[in-house]
């Protein structure tokens, strides 16, 4: 944090910096010198991440708006919000014991109302919500293994094709395609019917679905279940995530691993 301003609450503290610092691109050897520190970049993200203000809004404290847009849409573009959220959810789950690789995950869809024109907006009739839709599969900690946003029409097994055929893509090509842990996924009544053949005849994989209980009034904890429940929680205190403000649905799913990040570095600095 620049020592000419005041400490923010979304501020990485210096046990947080340190764990995400090794992360950062390195210096460039060439060209101009960079005028303001990673820290004070990633720390503007963050704060608007959680206060969900625009980005001409970024208070003068930080380093100029569009400097920081800069960085966020080049790291977007190079896929590292995504890598970064990865590495993390490796190192949480390192920290509490589990194996860096799941075994089991679930999978999961919010609807959520967009704010501008942009790409990828439909009406979810069972919601009755006018945007989009963000397509989850977590681990059993709640951490994100991948987000796809789509037009809030796409049917959650439309939309879980694409994100499972995109996860095991992503295995695929990794370091970990050898030595692949995730077998069951976890999802809800929404996703049965030909969904759970198809995933089994094409990625191996077994979906079982966590049906709502025979005699259930109203809400009631399911189990799986209530941990996407939680993530979306943690997404939604993030005010920048509370609606759809992107007019590209890939800077949404940016801010959806940014929001993760920081909470995963809360963790990790514990």
């Amino acid at each position: 944090m620049a020592k000419s301003r005041q400490a923010y609450p979304t501020d990485l503290n210096d046990t947080q910096w340190t764990v995400l610092a090794p992360l950062l691109p390195p210096p460039a050897k060439t060209g101009r010198p960079r005028e303001h520190t990673w820290r004070e970049i990633v720390n503007a993200i963050l704060y608007i991440t959680c206060s969900g203000c625009a980005w001409r809004l970024l208070p003068h404290e930080f380093p100029p708006w569009k400097t920081v847009y800069t960085y966020f849409r080049r790291w977007r573009l190079e896929g590292r919000w995504e890598r970064w959220n990865a590495t993390l959810r490796e190192a949480v789950r390192a920290q509490a014991g589990r194996e860096r690789q799941p075994s089991a995950a679930i999978l999961d869809s919010q609807s959520v109302k967009t704010v501008e024109g942009g790409d990828e907006r439909g009406y979810d009739a069972g919601k009755k919500i006018a945007g989009r839709k963000r397509h989850l599969i977590i681990d059993t900690l709640g951490w994100v293994l991948l987000v796809i946003v789509t037009a809030a029409n796409v049917q959650d097994r439309d939309g879980a094709r694409s994100i499972l055929q995109a996860l095991f893509d992503r295995i695929k090509h990794s370091k970990y395609s050898r030595w692949c842990r995730l077998k069951l996924i976890w999802a809800d009544g929404g996703y049965r019917g030909e969904l759970i053949e198809w995933v089994k005849r094409t990625l191996g994989w077994t979906v079982d679905i966590v049906a709502k209980l025979g005699d259930q009034v109203g809400f009631q904890v399911l189990p799986k279940r209530w941990i996407v429940e939680r993530t979306f929680a943690w997404l939604n205190r993030q005010r920048r995530l509370s609606k759809d403000y992107e007019r590209l649905p890939a800077s949404s799913e940016a801010f959806v691993y940014v929001a993760m990040i920081r909470l995963m570095l809360k963790r990790l600095a514990h």
